[in-house]
Formats: structure tokens, sequence, C-alpha cells
């Protein structure tokens, strides 16, 4: 198993925030982490991640239990975060951006070519717009901007909260397109993603979650076929 999650309690202050939250992800696989603005969805990410301290339970990638350890380590390890906020560096040109990712021990100027050629195929706005500050993108652009600079990093799982938000529905499908890219060359991804057409599209299973806890998990086909339990949980 890559990651697995068990019984993780998170709190904010004295909010407490994750009950006891459970998952896991194989290698390769993508899984998906539905639910309603709130619930804690993001809060999981940011455990795994290392942003956030889980004050019980276990984060263990690999079989090693990383809960605690700094987001560089587990960067290091090959647990790439992508945050809803984008969080590009604003007066970094695209190219300057992307470079932050291939500046590690290791990683041969060859290496480095193809990698960004890679990307550039799958983004070719961002091949048009490498020597523009990353802060004159729009919204949208930048938020494009943010998953491929994770790709960079080579990780094992990329960890995606809301990668669609604020996308035109032709990047959107570029979005779904590169999920399947990475799943197909072996990436595992962690998807938290407000669409939940695409969600369940993309992923192999899902897990959903209310009130800091899951509550349900279940094949993404069989969630697509039962529209009951969509309802219940997420209202749509």
């Amino acid at each position: 198993m890559l990651l697995r999650l068990e019984d993780i309690q998170t709190y904010y202050g004295k909010s407490h925030i994750l009950h006891g939250v459970s998952l896991e992800v194989q290698a390769g696989e993508v899984v998906g982490l539905l639910g309603r603005n709130g619930v804690g969805k993001s809060t999981t990410m940011k455990t795994v991640a290392g942003i956030v301290r889980p004050a019980a339970g276990r984060v263990l990638f690999e079989g090693k239990d990383v809960a605690g350890l700094p987001p560089y380590k587990l960067a290091h390890m090959g647990i790439a975060w992508v945050p809803e906020d984008r969080r590009v560096f604003r007066l970094l040109t695209v190219l300057e951006n992307l470079r932050t990712g291939l500046e590690r021990p290791g990683v041969t100027d060859q290496r480095k070519g193809a990698l960004l050629d890679k990307v550039y195929a799958y983004f070719p706005v961002l091949a048009e717009r490498r020597a523009q500050a990353a802060g004159t993108l729009s919204g949208g652009e930048q938020q494009m901007l943010a998953t491929p600079r994770a790709m960079m990093l080579e990780p094992k799982i990329i960890l995606l909260d809301e990668p669609t938000e604020g996308l035109m529905p032709r990047m959107v499908s570029q979005i779904k397109d590169i999920v399947h890219r990475l799943g197909a060359d072996g990436v595992a991804i962690l998807l938290v993603e407000q669409n939940v057409p695409l969600t369940l599209d993309a992923t192999t299973r899902c897990y959903i979650m209310e009130k800091g806890t899951v509550q349900h998990h279940a094949p993404s086909a069989e969630l697509r076929a039962n529209h009951a339990v969509i309802r219940q949980y997420l209202g749509v």
C-alpha cells in the first residue's frame, strides 16, 4: 500500500476537524475524496502533506509512519501537494515556477529538459507563456500552472485539491486528461474536487466525507449508478 491513513484526528486550535479519518491509496491508483464544503477534505490533504500535524492516528507512506514530518521531507519522499489556492510564485516566470521542482539532487539537464517538454506537451499554453510572470496569468492559468509544477518532482502520489476551480470548460477537460495520463504513468492521485461527474469519471474509488469523518466508500462506477448516495451526501 502506498498511502494509508489510520484513525486520523486533526484539530485547528480547539476545533476538532477530523474525527478518525481512515483511507488508503494504492500505487498508481486515482482515488477521489468527495463531500460538501467544510467537511474536512482539504484538512485531510494538508495532514498528509505535513502542513497540519495530526493529534492522533497514523499517516503511513510506503509502510512508514510519516505523520508530523515537515512538508519538504515528504516532498523528497514522493508526496506532492497542489493546493486549492494556487500559491504560484507570482514574481517568477512560468518557467522559473516549473524549475523550482527540478533543482534537486540527481536530476540531469537532460532529464530536466524531458520533464519540461512533457509538461509543455500537456499544457501548450504554458509553453507559450513560459517567459511571462506567473502573477500576470489569469486565475485559471495560475491554477493550471500549479499542477505541472508538482509533476516536476516526479512524485509517487499527487494530492490534487480542487484542480478545476476557476477553470474554463476547455481547461477542465484538460485537467481530466492529465489525471488519466498521470494514472497511466503510475502516479497515484488523491483528488478533492467539487465537480462530482469529473471525479467519478477520473477515479477508481471514492471516499465521501461528512462532518470530519468518512461516511461512505465505494467504487466510482458503483457511485455513478447510485444517485441516492450522491444526493444524500452531496445534495446533487
